[in-house]
C-alpha cells in the first residue's frame, strides 16, 4: 500500500525533477485576499502572481497546500462525517505555470503521473473538457486514444473557472476515477453523474482569458496552468478503497478515537469517529497557524470545528476530555511534512484540553435545559426562537450547536425568533449606553460597530495583509471615499495593525491599492475596544469604501514596541521577586523607543535593588527562553496564576502570556495581555532602567530602554565617560578616585574659603563695628554688620557674640549681594524681659520685609534692603530700649 506520505512526496518529487520550484504550504490565514476567511484552494498563495501584482524567482512550481471550507461560502462543516469525502481540513496537490507552459504540457504531466509514474489503469479513467475548448479535448484524443465518450464536453460553468467577476479566467479539465460498478452512479455529465461511481480527483485550470463583469474581453498575454488535486481523494484511489476515511492517515487518527473511547467505528458511531479525526486536523493546524478560539472570526469557526468534534466524543460516551490525547497520533502522522505542527504541539494540546474542559461544562447545562425545553416535542416540532436565545445568552450554549443537537432527534429551531430576541438585544444594550453619560462622538463607532462587527486582528501572526475598507471617517462623520492630503480614519474587516490599548502604543505603517492609492498610517486606536481605526494621511490617489487595501505595519516600530512590551513583564515579576508580592502595576506605558512602568511601592528603590532587578530581567532575556500564549476565561487564567494588568478590560476570553524560565510554580511571567510580544526572551535583547521616580504616594515608577535604545543609551554615556576622562587627564576607570579627590579638595578649599570671608568679615571691614558691648537702657548690647558672611553661619556667631557679652544681647546682619540676613541672641538670664523675636522683626521690618521667627533666646529673618542695615541695627536698639525701660 502506498502512504498518504508516500503520494505527497511522489508528487512534489515528480514536479520538482521537472523543473517546477518546490513551495511550501502557505498558513491557512490568507494573507493575500481579504475576502477569504481561510485558505480554501491551491492556487491562492499565488493569486497575486497569476494577476501580475507579484513576481517570483520562477515561472512553475508545486506545493501540496493545507485548506480549510468550514466559513463563508465555502462551508463543508455540516457534511463531514457522513459523506465519504467531505472535508473541513484537506491537503491539494498542485502544479502551476505563471506564463510558462500551457495546456498540452499541463495535460501530458497529469497523464504521465497518473497512468505512467503511478500506475493507475487508464480504463479507470474518464476526463471532461469545456465544451467549447476543442484545443483540451484534441490534445487528450492525440495523448490518450480514448474514444469520445470519455472526453465529455461539459457545457456549464463546473468546466470553467473564474477568480471573480473581474479578472483571469478559462476553461477546465477535470480527471475522473471510476471506482467500479458496484457503486451506484454514473459518469460526469450523465443523469447519474451524483453518485459516488466516479469521482474527480484532478482539475486542470487553463488561465487563458481576461473578463470583466463576468464577460470575457480579452486572451491574457500571458496564459498560465493551475490545478488542483485532493491528497485525500488521489490515497483512497491508490489504497484501493473508496472512502477517505479509509485511507492510512484517517484509519489511524480513527484508531487512536476508538481506543481512548473504547467505542469502535461501526454503525451510528462511525460518523462521531470520522467527524474526531477530522475535526482534529483541522484543529490542529489552525492552532499551529496561529488561530485560537474565540466569540468572533476565524477564531469563532476554530470553536465550532472543536466542540462540533468534543459533542460527538461526548455522543461515544467519553468521560474525560479526549481531543488532546489524539494530538501525538496526529503529529506522528504529519509532522514530518508539516514541522509547524511539531513545534506547536504543547499548544495544540493544552489549547484543546481548556476547550473540552470548558466546553463540557456549557454541555452538560445546555443539554439538560434543552431536554426540558423539549420533553414534550414530537418529532418535527420547532424549539421557540426565544428559548434557544436564553440558551446562547444566559448559559453559553452556541445556536447552531443548538440546531445541530436538535437535528438529530428530528426538531427544528426558530431562526427568525432567534434572531428577533438578538436584535432586540442589541436594542437594550444601545439605549443602555446612549443612558451612560459616553459622549456623543462615540455614537458612530458604537453605529459602526453594530453594522460591521468586530475588526479582525491579524498581527500576532503576520505584519502585512489586506483588508476591505468598511468605513471612512473625516472630521467625525463616515463619508464614501478620501482624497490626497486629507486625514482620515480607517476601518478595514481585518488587519494587522495594532489598536492602542493596554499601555501599548498603536502601530504605524503604510496602505497601498493597485489603483496607486498610498497612505501613511500615523497612529490606530481602539474604539470600543471593538474597532481598529487607523488615522491615515492620504499622500498619493484616493480611497473609497468596499476597496481592498495592502496594509504593511512599520516593522522596526512593532518590533520594539514588542520588545519594550514584553520586558515590562519581565520588569514586574521581578519587582515582585525582588521587592514583594505586594507590588502590582499601576500603570504603564510602552512605547517604540521606551517604556514606563507604575507599580505599588512605599519607599524608594536602592541602587542595590535597582542592580538587582535590571540583573534578574537580563537573566530570562539571556535565557531564551519561548513566549507561549493561551486563551483562557479571566477567572481560569487567575486561579491559574496569571496576574490582571491595571486599567485592562477583559472579557469573556483573555490572552495568558507565559514568559522566562520554568520555576516551582509555573513560568516566570504569568499575565493577562492582549498586546504583542516577542517570541522569545532573547528577542528583547537587553533592559536597562534609566530612571526611578515618585509617581504619587505608594506609587513609583521605573523608566526602561531595551535592545538597540537601551545600548545606544549605555554608548553614550561611555562616550561622556571618556569625555570626562579625558578632561581629567585619566583612564575611565581611573574617574571616580579622580574626582573623589576633585571634590574632597574643592569642599577644603571652600571650608578654608568661609574662614577667611568670616575673619576678614568679623575682623573688620563692617560698616558698623564693636568693639565691645554698649548700654541700651542699662542693658550690655554687642552689634555688629558685616559684609559677605554666609547667612547659614549667623547663628553660630551670634552665639560667639553671647558669650562675649556674658548678660545682655547680641544682634549680627550680613549683607550679602544686596539682601541682608538679621539674626539677635538674648542671654537666658534676659529671656523673661526680652525676646529675640521681637527684636528680629524690628530689623526685618527696618530691611523692607516681614516676619522673622525663632525661639526667645535665638530668632532669625531677613529683607531685600541691605543698605538700611545700619537703620536695621538702630531699629533693634530702639526696641530694646523700649522694651526693657
Amino acid at each position: 500500500m502506498t502512504s498518504t506520505n508516500d503520494i505527497r512526496r511522489g508528487f512534489l518529487d515528480y514536479f520538482e525533477q521537472n523543473g517546477h520550484a518546490r513551495v511550501a504550504s502557505a498558513p491557512l490565514v490568507p494573507h493575500n485576499d481579504p475576502t477569504l476567511m481561510f485558505v480554501n484552494a491551491g492556487m491562492v498563495p499565488f493569486k497575486n502572481v497569476f494577476t501580475g501584482l507579484e513576481s517570483r524567482p520562477y515561472s512553475t512550481a508545486t506545493s501540496s497546500q493545507k485548506c480549510v471550507r468550514a466559513g463563508g461560502k465555502h462551508n463543508d462543516l455540516d457534511n463531514v462525517g457522513y459523506t465519504a469525502r467531505h472535508h473541513t481540513f484537506f491537503e491539494m496537490l498542485g502544479n502551476f505555470s505563471f506564463g510558462d507552459y500551457f495546456k498540452e504540457q499541463a495535460i501530458t504531466h497529469a497523464w504521465t503521473l497518473l497512468t505512467k509514474e503511478w500506475g493507475l489503469s487508464p480504463d479507470r479513467l474518464t476526463v471532461t473538457v469545456y465544451h467549447t475548448d476543442d484545443e483540451a479535448f484534441g490534445i487528450w484524443k492525440k495523448l490518450t486514444g480514448f474514444a469520445d465518450h470519455k472526453i465529455i464536453r461539459i457545457p456549464t460553468k463546473d468546466n470553467f473557472w473564474a477568480m471573480g467577476s473581474d479578472g483571469p479566467c478559462g476553461p477546465c479539465s477535470e480527471i475522473f476515477y471510476d471506482h467500479g460498478d458496484h457503486i451506484y452512479g454514473g459518469p460526469p455529465g450523465s443523469p447519474d453523474e451524483d453518485g459516488d461511481r466516479f469521482v474527480e480527483i484532478w482539475n486542470l485550470v487553463f488561465m487563458q482569458f481576461e473578463q470583466a463583469n463576468d464577460e470575457i474581453v480579452s486572451e491574457l498575454p500571458k496564459k498560465s496552468i493551475d490545478t488542483g488535486m485532493g491528497l485525500e481523494r488521489i490515497a483512497a484511489v491508490m489504497q484501493g478503497v473508496h472512502d477517505n476515511y479509509d485511507t492510512d492517515t484517517f484509519k489511524a487518527l480513527i484508531a487512536a478515537s476508538e481506543e481512548f473511547t473504547h467505542t469502535k467505528a461501526l454503525g451510528d458511531q462511525m460518523a462521531s469517529h470520522r467527524v474526531i479525526a477530522d475535526h482534529l486536523r483541522a484543529s490542529g493546524f489552525l492552532v499551529a497557524d496561529g488561530v485560537l478560539p474565540a466569540n468572533e472570526g476565524r477564531g469563532y469557526v476554530l470553536r465550532r470545528i472543536m466542540r462540533r468534534a468534543m459533542r460527538h466524543a461526548h455522543l461515544l460516551g467519553a468521560k474525560d476530555p479526549l481531543m488532546h490525547r489524539l494530538v501525538p497520533q496526529l503529529v506522528r502522522e504529519m509532522g514530518q511534512a508539516y514541522p509547524e505542527l511539531v513545534r506547536a504541539q504543547p499548544l495544540i494540546e493544552a489549547t484543546l484540553l481548556q476547550e473540552e474542559t470548558r466546553f463540557r461544562q456549557t454541555l452538560a447545562n445546555g443539554l439538560k435545559l434543552l431536554d426540558e425545553a423539549t420533553a414534550t416535542m414530537g418529532e418535527g416540532g420547532t424549539l421557540p426562537g426565544a428559548t434557544a436565545f436564553k440558551l446562547y445568552d444566559t448559559y453559553g450554549f452556541p445556536y447552531d450547536l443548538t440546531e445541530d443537537a436538535l437535528r438529530a432527534r428530528g426538531l427544528g429551531v426558530d431562526r427568525e425568533g432567534f434572531d428577533a430576541a438578538m436584535a432586540e438585544q442589541k436594542a437594550a444594550a444601545r439605549a443602555a449606553w446612549k443612558g451612560s453619560g459616553e459622549k456623543a462622538s462615540d455614537e458612530l463607532w458604537f453605529d459602526l460597530a453594530e453594522e460591521v462587527g468586530s475588526t479582525e486582528f491579524t498581527g500576532y501572526s503576520g505584519h502585512d495583509g489586506e483588508g476591505v475598507v468598511q468605513a471612512i471617517v473625516r472630521d467625525g462623520a463616515r463619508v464614501d471615499s478620501a482624497v490626497e492630503g486629507e486625514t482620515v480614519t480607517l476601518v478595514l474587516n481585518q488587519t494587522p495593525f495594532y489598536g492602542e490599548s493596554g499601555g501599548q502604543v498603536g502601530d504605524a505603517g503604510k496602505l497601498s491599492s493597485l489603483k496607486g492609492f498610498e497612505g501613511h498610517v500615523e497612529d490606530t486606536s481602539k474604539p470600543l475596544g471593538k474597532l481598529h481605526a487607523l488615522r491615515t494621511r492620504i499622500v498619493k490617489g484616493s480611497v473609497n469604501v468596499g476597496e481592498t487595501l495592502a496594509q504593511s505595519v512599520d516593522v522596526a516600530r512593532r518590533s520594539a514596541t514588542r520588545a519594550n512590551h514584553s520586558a515590562t513583564h519581565l520588569l514586574h515579576a521581578a519587582l515582585r521577586n525582588i521587592l514583594g508580592g505586594h507590588v502590582t502595576q499601576k500603570g504603564s506605558l510602552v512605547a517604540p523607543d521606551r517604556l514606563r512602568f507604575d507599580f505599588s511601592h512605599p519607599m524608594a528603590l536602592s541602587p542595590d535593588e535597582i542592580v538587582a532587578i535590571e540583573a534578574q530581567v537580563n537573566a530570562e532575556i539571556r535565557a531564551n527562553e519561548p513566549v507561549s500564549t493561551r486563551l483562557m476565561t479571566p477567572d481560569d487564567a487567575v486561579a491559574a496564576g496569571a496576574l490582571a494588568l491595571f486599567g485592562e478590560k477583559y472579557g469573556d476570553e483573555v490572552r495568558v502570556l507565559s514568559m522566562g524560565r520554568e520555576g516551582e510554580a509555573s513560568r516566570y511571567s504569568v499575565e493577562l495581555c492582549g498586546g504583542t510580544h516577542v517570541n522569545a526572551t532573547g528577542d528583547i535583547a537587553l533592559f536597562k532602567i534609566i530612571g526611578e521616580s515618585a509617581v504619587s504616594s505608594g506609587v513609583r515608577r521605573i523608566e526602561a530602554l531595551t535592545g538597540e535604545g537601551a545600548l545606544a543609551w549605555l554608548n553614550g554615556r561611555d562616550q561622556r565617560l571618556k569625555e570626562a576622562a579625558a578632561s581629567l587627564k585619566a583612564s575611565p576607570d581611573e574617574v571616580p578616585a579622580r574626582i573623589a579627590t576633585l571634590v574632597e579638595n574643592a569642599r577644603k578649599l571652600e571650608r578654608e574659603l568661609a574662614d577667611a570671608k568670616k575673619a576678614l568679615a568679623m575682623g573688620g571691614g563692617g560698616k558698623s563695628e564693636a568693639a565691645g558691648p554698649e548700654q541700651v537702657a542699662g542693658v550690655a548690647f554687642l552689634g555688629q554688620v558685616v559684609e559677605g558672611l554666609d547667612p547659614k553661619g549667623l547663628r553660630s556667631e551670634v552665639d560667639t557674640m553671647k558669650q562675649r557679652v556674658g548678660s545682655g544681647v547680641a544682634v549680627l546682619i550680613a549683607v550679602n549681594e544686596g539682601r541682608a540676613s538679621v539674626a539677635a541672641g538674648v542671654t537666658d538670664d534676659l529671656v523673661g524681659q526680652v525676646s529675640a523675636v521681637e527684636l528680629v522683626k524690628a530689623a526685618v521690618a527696618a530691611l523692607g520685609g516681614q516676619g522673622g521667627g525663632g525661639r526667645p533666646d535665638m530668632a532669625q529673618g531677613g529683607g531685600p534692603d541691605g543698605d538700611k542695615a545700619d537703620s536695621a541695627l538702630a531699629a533693634v536698639k530702639e526696641t530694646l530700649a523700649k522694651v526693657v525701660a
